[in-house]
């Protein structure tokens, strides 16, 4: 008696809890590791992290702060480096109970997310926030010593390079809608004068300052993302149909 896909792919209840059990234990291992490594290498990880802000000094305001900020950093760290493990062990646990057709889209579409998070961390690391930065040293400095607290710089430093990891998910979500016949490319197309305006107040929002050349250059940088998703879209349905 011949078994179906179905039932190759069925899995106990349990099967599936103790699966599941070594895959957290296994990337919980993993992150620990990584998580010693960077507390080891912390103060060069800091280092890195002040390079745009050139010829500020950073007080410590409350006393184990930069211990605490320390620590901190050093787990943003371990979580930023292990999240490919943790994608792929993700990935291995749920493409069992997916579709060929499901599986064929999944891995490409998870690499290319992660890869676009990555891309955006440097972009926002390399050129937004030295060109924010560059506009708060500048602004006023001949009047008040920019002297700055070192959370409060990490805080800021992390949610404008998160965010921006995040807005590069954008062409992510948009072949996602375009796969599945939610809209079409030809509409992402039509209603880039809207996408324009959203990405404006996005970028007004990432930005925290009030540089409008920033806030341009990040609005471009999002509606050029955004056709170029549009674009790939369109040439992934034609190469379908052919």
């Amino acid at each position: 008696m011949k078994t179906t896909k179905y039932e190759e792919k069925y899995m106990p209840l349990l099967e599936h809890i103790k699966e599941l059990k070594n895959r957290i234990i296994l990337t919980f291992l993993m992150f620990t590791a990584l998580l010693s490594l960077c507390l080891i290498y912390t103060r060069e990880i800091c280092t890195i992290l002040q390079e745009p802000a050139l010829g500020i000094k950073f007080l410590q305001l409350a006393p184990g702060e930069y211990l605490f900020v320390s620590i901190k950093i050093a787990t943003y760290a371990a979580i930023f480096i292990t999240s490919p493990f943790i994608l792929y062990q993700i990935i291995k646990f749920i493409s069992p109970g997916l579709t060929q057709k499901e599986n064929k889209y999944l891995v490409p579409i998870s690499i290319c997310s992660l890869c676009l998070f990555f891309i955006g961390t440097i972009f926002s690391y390399k050129t937004l926030i030295p060109i924010t930065l560059n506009f708060f040293i500048n602004y006023g400095s001949d009047v008040i010593e920019p002297i700055w607290s070192f959370e409060e710089y990490f805080n800021f430093v992390f949610l404008t390079i998160f965010t921006t990891g995040l807005c590069f998910q954008l062409p992510i979500i948009q072949i996602i809608l375009g796969l599945t016949q939610i809209i079409t490319w030809e509409q992402m197309l039509k209603n880039w004068k809207y996408i324009t305006f959203v990405a404006t107040i996005i970028s007004a929002i990432i930005t925290p300052s009030t540089d409008p050349i920033t806030q341009i250059f990040m609005t471009t940088t999002i509606l050029f993302l955004y056709i170029s998703a549009a674009l790939a879209l369109r040439t992934m349905q034609k190469s379908r149909k052919e």
